[in-house]
């Protein structure tokens, strides 16, 4: 359920706001800022939210809504199966007063049978019922019911209307997801612009893609500098499968400006200046 993480510097911002409401025993925002913090990369932000369940739990216990739909997804992303019980409960009770995200959190539930026998036609209720409240994630895994044919109607354009509302609430997966069912139906632009939006955004699948539609000139005229760049932007994600393709378009014939170019926008310059070197020593 997690999306693309962040850099680390924002994971240390995550992590001290966090510190600083629970100073304040203010749990419930803890506890937020801490899976963002995890979400961002950090096993520390991670363990912090596994020592704010007790007394968030405290808080859900007593009736808050909010905390028990907090603790229930909590649970479910940070604690092993043993506390699958517990996720049940506190969703069910919040899904009751129509929180969304408990209601995301049951349909995951029912959605892969986890602690509960697998149900797609209450996964795709309680999806809908927290998509409409504005659930992002929600959209997102309903999107997904859609694409893998769990729904009980598959409808190609709610699909894609899913997909933009949870692209809209911030889920950069649902862009690169976008733009793979738009060039299925050749709406090649388009799809290269979703590509290039989660891409902007740190999904490495999407700079792959977005350099490759570069390369290839799909959806766009070709252009070898955008891809090099996108090629060389996934070093940052320490995802080097980029570089045999940056290697390749250099051997075509790509001036040395070109390839300083693509290394600037991608903040990648020392990298581009190896290229060089290698065209140079090889006579590309």
């Amino acid at each position: 359920m997690n999306d693309v993480p962040a850099p680390p510097d924002r994971a240390a911002e995550f992590i001290e706001r966090g510190r600083q409401a629970a100073a304040r025993e203010d749990w419930k925002a803890a506890v937020t800022a801490w899976i963002a913090g995890s979400n961002a990369g950090s096993v520390q932000s991670a363990n912090l939210v596994v020592t704010g369940i007790a007394p968030l739990k405290a808080l859900a216990d007593a009736g808050d809504v909010d905390a028990q739909a907090l603790v229930a997804g909590a649970l479910l992303d940070f604690v092993d199966d043993s506390a699958l019980p517990m996720v049940l409960t506190y969703a069910t009770a919040a899904v009751r007063a129509g929180h969304p995200a408990a209601q995301r959190t049951l349909g995951f539930l029912y959605h892969t049978g986890r602690g509960v026998q697998a149900d797609s036609f209450q996964a795709e209720a309680l999806f809908t019922a927290a998509a409409k409240a504005g659930d992002a994630y929600a959209a997102f895994n309903l999107a997904g019911m859609h694409i893998n044919g769990d729904t009980r109607v598959r409808d190609h354009d709610e699909c894609l209307r899913l997909l933009r509302q949870a692209v809209e609430g911030g889920v950069t997966q649902a862009a690169a997801v976008l733009g793979d069912r738009l060039a299925a139906i050749d709406e090649d632009a388009e799809a290269l612009s979703w590509y290039l939006h989660a891409a902007e955004r740190g999904h490495t699948g999407a700079m792959f893609a977005a350099a490759c539609w570069y390369r290839d000139g799909l959806g766009t005229a070709p252009d070898p500098v955008q891809a090099v760049r996108w090629f060389l932007a996934m070093l940052d994600r320490g995802n080097g499968d980029g570089i045999h393709e940056a290697i390749q378009l250099v051997k075509r014939g790509m001036t040395e400006e070109q390839i300083r170019s693509a290394g600037e926008m991608a903040d990648r310059s020392s990298e581009a200046e190896t290229l060089i070197t290698m065209a140079r020593e090889h006579g590309w």
